[in-house]
């Protein structure tokens, strides 16, 4: 992989893992417009998905610090316990996926651009109802609550699937189910953090161990990537919660469409 390969495949893993247009669609279709192999970029996938993890909490630290510090300072049940139980309520279902179905998950990965384009519709249709149905809620939402929670974990066990966003599956799932916009898009990006460190962490352990072969990546290519993840990362994660507040996940649904059936069109071609 050259070292402008690892920038624009940084660039689209840091915009799109935030942005509720699939991070893991839009490399399927970057790999592909390359010629570069997913399976031959362990390591820059494990660099990359770590660089956004940092992103998040470059962005989000205050509400990281605050519920770390409300969780274990203190022995009484408190507003910050909760959260994190909530968030912990969250992960079961793609614990289960991820520790059951690992292997079923991934075939569908290289599988071709027909599935992505396919699931690209689907989050853009998500994103569509979410927003008309929040529009016509307006003042009316509430806080997320476990039954919430473990909805969105569901949504968020579906979005494994490449061209299903993660962001805009679980985002508009809670504005289906009535929660508060800015209270959802929090939840949403906190709520991901464990599971992505915990697999690049197993990747990273895979590595390490010889199950899987390392790719051989320069260095070069390894700190441009990851640069350009973190700074876009940092980026999309701000300007993700500045337009979920504003109501505009309607530009985010057209442009899932547009390259939902591009990759349709591109993959039958």
């Amino acid at each position: 992989m050259s070292w402008w390969e690892a920038l624009i495949l940084g660039l689209v893993q840091g915009l799109t893992e935030f942005l509720p247009v699939s991070s893991s669609g839009h490399l399927e279709i970057g790999q592909d417009l390359l010629g570069t192999a997913s399976e031959e970029n362990l390591t820059f996938a494990i660099v990359v998905h770590t660089a956004t993890v940092l992103s998040t909490l470059a962005i989000l630290w205050k509400e990281v610090a605050q519920l770390f510090k409300g969780t274990f300072t203190t022995l009484k049940w408190n507003e910050d316990k909760n959260y994190v139980s909530m968030i912990l309520v969250s992960m079961i279902p793609v614990f289960i996926v991820g520790m059951f179905f690992k292997d079923q998950v991934e075939s569908f990965f290289g599988s071709g651009l027909l599935l992505v384009g396919i699931c690209l519709c689907i989050t853009a249709m998500l994103l569509y109802f979410s927003e008309w149905l929040s529009k016509r809620r307006v003042g009316i939402g509430h806080e997320v609550g476990y039954k919430d929670a473990i909805i969105i974990g569901l949504a968020q066990a579906v979005a494994v699937l490449p061209g299903l966003s993660r962001s805009g599956t679980t985002i508009a799932t809670g504005l289906l189910c009535g929660v508060k916009k800015e209270s959802v898009t929090k939840f949403s990006f906190l709520m991901v953090l464990i599971p992505i460190l915990g697999e690049a962490f197993l990747e990273l352990l895979d590595l390490l161990t010889g199950e899987v072969a390392a790719d051989g990546i320069g260095v070069l290519p390894l700190i441009v990537g990851f640069v350009a993840a973190f700074a876009s990362g940092c980026f999309a994660c701000r300007f993700m919660i500045n337009i979920v507040r504003r109501q505009k996940l309607i530009y985010f649904a057209i442009y899932c469409l547009c390259a939902g059936v591009f990759a349709i069109v591109y993959g039958l071609c």
